[in-house]
């Protein structure tokens, strides 16, 4: 299951909160905030959906993330190399090093991580 561009970008509030009420995810949106009746729509949405939970405290809610940042990215990036790269990282890394503006630096930086992870396998 995904998150909608809305649900994500609610999410990424709450991942950089970790805990917080409808007022804290309220006041993490720039000018024009959203309704409080929108968030409360996204946060059932993404609860629904398995990503969030929350504890009551009397009427309100204490929301968390249930999924962290790290793996929901890596499950988008592995959906993306399944999906439009033929389930191959070698044309993902073929895409992703030559049609980015990567430095020689950073493209380097790059080979040094990949031969480290050669060497712990």
């Amino acid at each position: 299951m995904q998150l909608s561009k809305t649900e994500e970008q609610l999410m990424q509030y709450l991942w950089k909160l970790n805990k917080a009420f409808m007022k804290d995810l309220l006041d993490s949106y720039p000018e024009p905030k959203p309704a409080n009746t929108t968030v409360a729509t996204l946060l059932k949405r993404m609860t629904d959906k398995g990503f969030v939970d929350y504890n009551t405290f009397g009427k309100s809610r204490e929301y968390y993330p249930l999924i962290k940042k790290e793996d929901y990215f890596s499950k988008h990036v592995n959906g993306l190399i399944k999906n439009f790269f033929n389930d191959s990282a070698s044309q993902f890394a073929s895409f992703f090093t030559t049609k980015t503006d990567l430095s020689k630096s950073e493209l380097e930086d790059l080979k040094k991580l990949i031969d480290n992870e050669i060497k712990k396998k």
